[in-house]
């Protein structure tokens, strides 16, 4: 990063915006897992994330103020995750924190030893590879589309968007299934 210019300096974080974007706009969940350091944009990958595991290892920072560099876009996901005052200890000092700490702040689901990190994730992947890819792809959605918004608002949006999820096959599939004690058969319809 030493020596850039304004171009190359907005298309790199352009770049990165897009990506961080990118993960949030997937209809599959996205699960970091993480096993050593996450600092600055690699905390931001963290934070963009559907989901994170972490090895009891693991450490979190966005140090780009101890360079002169503020963390700014890595702060975008980051204040989304975790109390912002929280996030301002983190952005103002640029000190990690363990995995335990990124637990109990809400910026990580769960935190293992390092020998069980693959385990942990792959029985994470594997719950949620068993449901509707249909009806993961909806509530994805409509987690960050009804985000942030005021709760008459946010009802106002869910109502809409549970209706016509109930009139999806898969709905009627899943509800059968349970009525009949029986795994459903999803078709992503």
């Amino acid at each position: 990063m030493v020596g850039r210019g304004e171009e190359e300096y907005r298309s790199l974080f352009d770049t990165c915006a897009r990506v961080m974007l990118g993960l949030r706009r997937l209809r599959q969940p996205v699960i970091a897992r993480v096993q050593g350091p996450a600092t600055a944009a690699g905390c931001q990958l963290v934070a963009a994330c559907d989901l994170a595991v972490a090895a009891d290892s693991a450490t979190f920072a966005t140090p780009g103020v101890k360079i002169g560099l503020f963390c700014t876009t890595p702060m975008v996901p980051l204040v989304r995750r975790i109390t912002p005052r929280a996030a301002m200890e983190m952005l103002l000092t640029g000190e990690p924190i363990t995995a335990h700490r990124a637990m109990e702040l809400g910026l990580v689901n769960r935190v293992v030893p390092v020998e069980e990190l693959e385990a942990a994730v792959q029985s994470l992947t594997d719950g949620i590879a068993s449901m509707s890819p249909l009806v993961i792809g909806i509530g994805k959605r409509a987690f960050y589309d009804l985000e942030g918004l005021d709760e008459a608002e946010a009802y106002d949006r869910a109502v809409p968007i549970m209706t016509a999820n109930a009139m999806a096959n898969d709905a009627r599939e899943g509800i059968l299934a349970f009525l009949e004690k029986r795994p459903p058969r999803w078709t992503g319809s």
